[in-house]
């Protein structure tokens, strides 16, 4: 498969690129910052410019790819501005360049329990971005899967994890939700299903097929 990532140099991303190529697939990666080309190529993408905030239309930049996954996000120490211009509406005109160009498939990485208002007035306006995009992607009649992880960590992945439609908020490696991103790309019954996502006591493919 083509596969397009929007935020192709963030974190998942930076750890789903070579993840997907071994898998076979080709991997381009969205990116505001020129700077970053070269890092998303030596990870295995090919590195492509495109402000998600700036740009009122992205249809070229995803171009003729079988599948798309939003993996972007204005991240920490932005505002609440920021919120919704990436993580909302950046979302959505992935949805909306998957519409213009074809593209069936897209991966949304959301948030746990993101219609439940918790936290600070920032991270409230956080959790209401998420849930409004991914309602956008639910509505959008695109064969979507929207994976919903909990706090992300950066310790070694495990490869055990749980999945389930509502679980309590916990914790997971980064390392393994781009994992769980690999495998859904290839896995259709995921496809019209959203899900929790945190560390637990099953390997990924059986996680999954349990959804």
């Amino acid at each position: 498969m083509q596969i397009v990532i929007a935020g192709g140099h963030g974190q998942i991303a930076m750890l789903m690129h070579p993840l997907l190529v071994e898998r076979g697939h080709s991997v381009g990666g969205l990116i505001r910052n020129p700077t970053q080309e070269a890092a998303v190529r030596r990870a295995g993408a090919e590195p492509v410019i495109c402000d998600l905030e700036a740009e009122g239309d992205i249809s070229d930049a995803v171009g003729e790819a079988d599948a798309v996954v939003f993996a972007a996000g204005a991240g920490p120490g932005s505002g609440a501005a920021r919120k919704t211009t990436m993580d909302r509406d950046g979302a959505i005109k992935l949805i909306e360049a998957a519409r213009r160009n074809g593209v069936r498939r897209y991966i949304m990485i959301g948030a746990m329990h993101a219609e439940e208002p918790r936290g600070d007035e920032v991270f409230r306006v956080y959790l209401q971005a998420k849930s409004e995009a991914d309602k956008a992607l639910r509505e959008s009649g695109l064969d979507y899967t929207i994976v919903r992880p909990g706090r992300l960590t950066d310790d070694a992945g495990t490869g055990m994890i749980r999945a389930a439609a509502a679980l309590p908020i916990g914790e997971i490696p980064r390392a393994d939700v781009a994992v769980v991103v690999a495998e859904v790309l290839e896995t259709a019954s995921t496809i019209g299903r959203q899900f929790d996502l945190i560390s637990g006591e099953h390997p990924i493919v059986e996680a999954l097929a349990s959804l």
